[in-house]
Formats: structure tokens, sequence, C-alpha cells
């Protein structure tokens, strides 16, 4: 059974992101599904030097590692991704060898604005650079006014969304 990561940008509970990511999941099917965990303490080096790799970063870098392929799913702050995101790539740089390497990644992204996360998936991308991963390159899934494209249990209204997120989720599978 393949090993599936998925990482939320939001730590919210009522997450749309979280809610697309989990959506993601069961349409990629067959899989042992695990939701990596990103209420990590901020990155200090002071606080590394002294205590080394806290318990809940190496957890993360685990799962990683572990994973055969990992979709992430980023709503989009400030024009750019969310500081637990880049909190967690941070750390997760800071543990022993590269988790990441080689890892089939998917990305996504529902946001309150029309464009959907553009933004945000532009800067995730240029983040997981440094991490050689085996990135989705297409098709983009950009969920826009996210809190009008989801139902009260936390699935995808919109065909248009759940086609593209089919197709993201197949190419993702055929990387493996």
């Amino acid at each position: 059974m393949t090993k599936l990561l998925g990482i939320s940008g939001a730590l919210r509970k009522a997450s749309t992101n979280t809610a697309l990511l989990r959506q993601a999941a069961e349409i990629f099917t067959h899989s042992a599904f695990v939701e990596g965990d990103l209420n990590l303490p901020l990155y200090n080096g002071d606080v590394e030097e002294a205590d080394g790799i806290p318990a809940s970063v190496q957890t993360l870098a685990d799962q990683i590692k572990a994973a055969d392929a990992i979709i992430i799913a980023s709503p989009e702050y400030n024009k750019g991704i969310t500081g637990v995101i880049k909190n967690a790539l941070d750390w997760v740089s800071r543990t022993e060898g590269n988790p990441w390497a080689g890892k089939p990644v998917a990305i996504m992204s529902a946001a309150a604005g029309r464009a959907g996360g553009e933004r945000s998936q532009y800067a995730l991308r240029l983040a997981l650079a440094p991490f050689d991963i085996d990135l989705v390159q297409a098709p983009e899934l950009l969920v826009g006014s996210n809190f009008q494209e989801f139902d009260a249990t936390g699935k995808l209204i919109n065909e248009r969304y759940v086609a593209t997120l089919t197709t993201l989720m197949e190419k993702l599978r055929a990387k493996l």
C-alpha cells in the first residue's frame, strides 16, 4: 500500500485547505494516508544548538522520508506561503540528510481571492526548490472564493475543481 503524506499550510480546524487535502487523499486511493502536523516551535538556531531537533520536527521529517508521495495544500497569506509551511521547511532542512529528495509532490491551494492562491503556489515552488523534489508541474489546482466552493462536509462542489484534482492525483500516482 502506498504511503501518502498530506501537509496542510493551515492550522485552523475548519481549513478548506485541510479539506482539500483530505479529498485529494480519497481520490488518490489505495494509500495509507497520514497528515503531517505543522504545529511546530518557531525555528531558532539557538534552540537547535542547545536542545537539538525538537521531537515534533523529527517526526515530520521521518514522515516525509517514509512517504511514497506527498501532497501539500496551502492557503495564501499576504500574497505568499503561510508561516507554518515556511517554518516547517526551515526546521526539516536542519534534520539529518534530505528526507524530501526525489519525493513525488503535488501542490494545491484554496484561498478567498479569485486567483485561488496562485501567488502562494509560486512561492511554495520556490521554497521547495532546494529540496530536490519531483514536483507534479500541472495541472495547477487553484480553488478561488474557497468558502463558496466546499459543502458542509468539506467536499468540493464544483465539478471542474474535482476533475482537476482527480487529474492532479493521477499524475502524482504516475510518478510512483
